[in-house]
């Protein structure tokens, strides 16, 4: 009997939610879209038409990756971000909804800033951050900074792949490492760095722990070793009254907001995610 459109996207979306997929019915349009190379626009208006018994195959090959655990942003290639559409590989970490607190905040920094303010995403694994400040924050300029060379290669297309060119530049760096000396003078850093406690990667959830690189997962012992040398070493790379913005694990705002204090950071703010957790840390450097 012949699959409608619809039918196929209801049983994808009903088998997902069924094996416990939180994003159900988001995942099943993108695996359906994929295999259909069409977009949510086109998938919509060809809801009523029959699907072929090759695109069936090609969607169950994928509901079989994903149920073993492969997050359907590695199956697809790609991810929306802040509004934005980014290529996404497993070289960094799925972009998250937790992480436009972060990218709201950074936009706000930066739209203060004013014309010529800069903006630094450290440890910026797809760019995903500094893409959203650079569309939202017109008058800024934006630096990608990664360790990992897939991660840069990443945000060398996302960067073409929003047309931002002109304002957003990409370089090698390495978070634990004092910033070289064509980092500096930025307004905002804006920073999701690796805050997983080593102890607890091995319980994450699959597609987690078998999927994302373990370099942006893992923060050392208690998960703090990022924050504790960036608090240090990267304020220089800060102009005066420039913001430091991090992104937190869960139960971190507070040892967080610790460290900034320790070194020098003064106006240090905590923000929640839709969750209701501390999910963000900001402070300022004043001297």
């Amino acid at each position: 009997m012949a699959t409608t459109y619809n039918n196929l996207y209801l049983d994808t979306r009903n088998r997902l939610r069924h094996a416990g997929v939180s994003q159900a019915q988001t995942e099943a349009r993108e695996i359906v879209c994929y295999a259909a190379d069409k977009t949510k626009e086109q998938l919509y208006r060809d809801m009523s038409l029959y699907a072929s018994s090759d695109l069936e195959r090609r969607v169950e090959e994928l509901v079989q990756r994903r149920l073993a655990g492969e997050p359907v942003a590695y199956i697809v290639g790609e991810w929306e971000f802040y509004g934005l559409p980014l290529d996404i590989s497993r070289d960094v970490l799925i972009p998250r909804a937790d992480t436009e607190v972060l990218a709201a905040q950074a936009i706000e920094k930066a739209q203060a800033a004013g014309e010529g303010g800069r903006v630094l995403d450290l440890c910026a694994g797809s760019g995903c951050v500094g893409l959203a400040v650079a569309a939202n924050a017109p008058n800024c300029r934006v630096v990608l900074a990664d360790l990992s060379e897939g991660a840069l290669r990443l945000c060398k297309q996302n960067v073409r792949r929003n047309s931002l060119n002109a304002r957003v530049t990409c370089v090698s760096a390495n978070a634990l490492e004092a910033p070289s000396s064509v980092l500096w003078d930025f307004d905002v850093i804006a920073c999701n760095p690796p805050y997983i406690p080593t102890g607890d990667i091995e319980g994450l959830d699959i597609s987690v722990k078998e999927y994302e690189p373990l370099m942006a997962l893992d923060g050392g012992v208690d998960g703090l070793d990022f924050y504790r040398v960036i608090a240090s070493k990267w304020k220089s790379a800060l102009r005066l009254g420039g913001t430091l913005i991090f992104e937190v694990g869960i139960d971190q705002a507070e040892a967080v907001a610790q460290i900034m204090a320790d070194n020098g950071f003064e106006n240090i703010v905590t923000t929640e995610d839709t969750g209701g957790i501390q999910r963000v840390v900001e402070g300022t450097i004043n001297e």
